[in-house]
């Protein structure tokens, strides 16, 4: 419920709790009992901030889990989302031209001359 200030022409100024649907109805001042009129003595406070600021803090409420609304998916670009060959935005599969970085001897034996050199082939 929100307080709302009122004037009694005898006692002066006092605040009472209303509900919102009595905004305009007259208050019995709690001194002398007379009917008092609504005023607005002092102006209404809003807090400002400003746009960067209401942001950063929308993102750190945000969970970590939260998904994304569809503007923040569409906002973000498909590079920046997955990489050149991602299968699910590109459209095809992930390209198989790649050469192997696993070298494989006559008799079948593999190995790994550039990359984990301690690796045991199965």
């Amino acid at each position: 419920m929100p307080v709302y200030e009122y004037l009694c022409e005898s006692c002066g100024d006092f605040t009472a709790m209303r509900p919102m649907s009595e905004y305009q109805a007259p208050q019995p001042c709690p001194d002398c009992g007379a009917s008092a009129p609504r005023v607005m003595l002092t102006a209404p406070h809003f807090s400002g901030m400003a746009r960067e600021s209401l942001v950063a803090h929308a993102t750190n409420e945000r969970a970590a889990n939260a998904p994304m609304t569809t503007g923040e998916f569409a906002a973000k670009s498909a590079a920046a989302r997955h990489g050149s060959g991602c299968s699910c935005c590109s459209g095809g599969m992930k390209s198989r031209t790649k050469k192997s970085k696993t070298a494989t001897a006559a008799s079948g034996a593999k190995s790994f001359p550039s990359a984990r050199p301690w690796m045991i082939s199965h």
